[in-house]
């Protein structure tokens, strides 16, 4: 049963599914492009290397020979996964998965072409010209992002003409690999927005969480709240989305499917992570019977998952770094955060800061049917209690 698992990608998200997977015997390699990440904390072994280098991804697969590879970032040399996949590795939750998910225009492509999904109207454009044509196509507000990015970086929205000159060099340098191109959005008037945890199996339905609700700035997540208030035929029609689009990339794993809500139009598919999300965080607050790191290893290696359960109510709210430095963070006010009952803190331990970088988070939960406004407002106090310095 015990599998060598290569784990590309070693932020705060692979730590937690690492100790998922020390708990069940599983040997796991943890692997980024600087030392002492948070995964490779709790791992066997770790690597430095930069992914994107095609070359010294093979060094490393052929150096361990794992028997499943785990994405979790998404500056990896993607295609080079569709060899190993042929080789025997299995790749999660699938290369094709992994392939169409990190760059934003196939999944879109695929989402609203082929599959018929309700998404925000778009356009890509790879130069200035080309994006000032495509915001007079969407119209203003606009939200423009890179093909490939992470955490918000290079996402913007953009107000009027003047403003898409800033809006294509901001893009352009949050953009991960070598990819140069942006998509432009249409600016969805959305009620709210969420994150449904979905669960595809090897053998077994396609399982879902309950809907997380979650708030972000500056296109990064900043808390996350579960369960989300969604209306059964809203909730219905998101699940029905996200099993089609999840079925047509293929493989099994946990997908964070995010959705806009409008009360008036009804639900729209936004994006898709084909790994657990840092919404999902939330779940570590005991809100479901299994959280998603522990589902998303289940599915991983083929152990059946009976059933999703809420157990109670949670929320998270971020601990963001207000300095840069390459030294070692230190923290002050962690025993503001203890001594509060139902209440979890968790440090990252990541080895250094950057303006506004996630060093933790703090989970705070509560008996089904309580007040989630007061839950969610505990949390984020709690949270900013916690200096970073």
């Amino acid at each position: 049963m015990t599998k060598k698992i290569l784990l590309l990608g070693s932020g705060e998200l692979g730590k937690e599914f690492v100790i998922a997977a020390k708990r069940i015997g599983q040997f796991v390699v943890a692997c980024d492009s600087y030392a002492g990440a948070p995964a490779m904390q709790v791992a066997d072994a770790c690597e430095v290397f930069n992914m994107l280098d095609g070359d010294a991804l093979d060094a490393v697969v052929a150096k361990h020979k794992p028997d499943i590879i785990v994405p979790e970032i998404e500056a990896i040399r993607t295609e080079r996964l569709y060899d190993y996949e042929r080789e025997g590795i299995q790749v999660v939750p699938s290369a094709r998965a992994v392939n169409f998910t990190m760059n934003r225009k196939a999944i879109r492509d695929l989402a609203a072409k082929e599959l018929g999904l309700k998404t925000a109207r778009y356009f890509y454009a790879k130069s200035l010209d080309e994006l000032r044509a495509a915001a007079h196509e969407v119209g203003f507000p606009c939200v423009v992002k890179p093909l490939m990015s992470s955490s918000g970086k290079g996402q913007s929205v953009v107000r009027c003409a003047d403003d898409l000159e800033q809006a294509w060099e901001y893009g352009c340098s949050g953009s991960r690999g070598d990819i140069k191109e942006l998509i432009v959005e249409e600016f969805i008037r959305f009620d709210s927005e969420i994150t449904l945890l979905t669960v595809t199996q090897k053998d077994g339905p396609t399982l879902f969480c309950p809907p997380i609700g979650h708030v972000q700035q500056g296109g990064d997540y900043r808390e996350s709240f579960q369960p989300a208030y969604v209306s059964p035929e809203h909730l219905a029609e998101a699940q029905r989305m996200a099993a089609k689009v999840t079925e047509a990339l293929t493989g099994a794993g946990i997908w964070g499917v995010e959705f806009f809500l409008s009360h008036e139009h009804g639900v729209y598919f936004s994006e898709l992570s084909p790994r657990p999300h840092d919404t999902g965080m939330v779940t570590l607050a005991g809100t479901q019977n299994l959280n998603e790191f522990e589902l998303h290893l289940r599915a991983v290696l083929g152990l059946p998952i009976p059933g999703i359960t809420q157990e109670r109510m949670g929320a998270s709210a971020v601990i963001l770094s207000p300095i840069a430095s390459h030294e070692a963070p230190r923290y002050r006010g962690e025993e503001n955060v203890c001594r509060q009952s139902d209440t979890y803190l968790r440090i990252f331990g990541k080895p250094y800061t950057k303006l506004n970088r996630r060093m933790g988070v703090v989970l705070c939960y509560a008996p089904n049917g309580s007040n989630l406004d007061a839950l969610r407002d505990r949390c984020k106090a709690a949270a900013a209690r916690v200096e970073v310095w």
